[in-house]
């Protein structure tokens, strides 16, 4: 976290930790604030600083936030690329891309940044939390636009597998284009009427028995874009937590893993201009070993 210290008008500031007091005793307790002044948590350009410094404004100071222990994700990541630019992980199941609210050190880039020493390591783009698959990383700051612009433009080519329900009355392959949106705070998205703003293609690869196993395609990014669409064909993905029903909340069940997978990931490399493929080396579990649904 970076504080700047802002202006005092009415000069109650002397000191900073009279100010780090005033402004984060309410959240934490001012033991705590005293406790992580006298170990050097709170630093400066210089280094640690003392908590009876003189008040500057526009200084900037820098800490380590606490965070609640966070249940580990029992899977590891794969890498499938490793070059001077860019990685190619292969996130597992349960798995956020990076930190966002409950989800901090158990996400795939505190871990890609601690297990390969990458500091600066940053995610061109993100991949759902319960979806396993490819993700591309990029190593150095000054090349992250770069990804970024292949995929904001819909240039890469993404392909899923998903396990879901065999219905013969569904007829297949078939592209799915509806309007989707997801409101804030709220765990789903829905399909409402109006000019469609996601498509996906979905193609039948295999069947066993009662499920089957599906290639999506999508051809924009919405968020849950190709769960709520095989949720719209009655073709539910495996093990939703939220389509077609919202599940309560509760612990995480690993070994009921959403089945839906982020198969290869295709794109031109914006530096060198060469044609990129890589595929996923991870498998669902739905279907079972060997035929027979699990």
């Amino acid at each position: 976290m970076r504080v700047r210290l802002p202006e005092d008008p009415e000069g109650v500031w002397g000191t900073v930790r009279e100010h780090l007091l005033d402004r984060y005793a309410g959240a934490i307790g001012a033991g705590r604030v005293e406790d992580m002044l006298a170990s050097g948590r709170f630093v400066g350009t210089d280094g640690p600083v003392g908590g009876d410094e003189p008040y500057a404004v526009g200084r900037y100071l820098w800490f380590h936030r606490d965070f609640p222990a966070e249940t580990p994700v029992p899977f590891p990541i794969g890498v499938v690329h490793r070059d001077e630019r860019f990685i190619v992980a292969d996130k597992p199941h349960f798995l956020s891309t990076m930190p966002r609210g409950r989800h901090v050190t158990e996400t795939a880039t505190a871990r890609l940044r601690r297990d390969l020493g990458l500091p600066s390591l940053q995610p061109a783009h993100r991949l759902d939390r319960l979806t396993a698959g490819l993700v591309l990383f990029v190593v150095r700051e000054e090349d992250r636009g770069a990804y970024q612009t292949l995929f904001r433009d819909r240039v890469v080519r993404k392909e899923y597998e998903a396990v879901a329900p065999y219905d013969p009355a569904v007829g297949l392959p078939v592209t799915v284009r509806s309007r989707i949106e997801k409101e804030r705070g709220v765990m789903a998205a829905r399909e409402v009427p109006g000019e469609p703003n996601s498509e996906s293609r979905i193609a039948l690869v295999e069947r066993r028995g009662g499920l089957g196993l599906y290639r999506l395609v999508p051809e924009t990014g919405r968020t849950h874009q190709l769960r709520v669409h095989m949720n719209a064909l009655g073709l539910p993905i495996l093990h939703d937590p939220l389509y077609p029903v919202v599940r309560a909340d509760g612990p995480e069940d690993f070994a009921r893993p959403l089945q839906l997978l982020a198969r290869t990931l295709e794109f031109t490399d914006p530096f060198t201009g060469v044609a990129m493929r890589f595929e996923s080396r991870s498998a669902l579990s739905g279907l079972g070993p060997r035929g027979g649904a699990a």
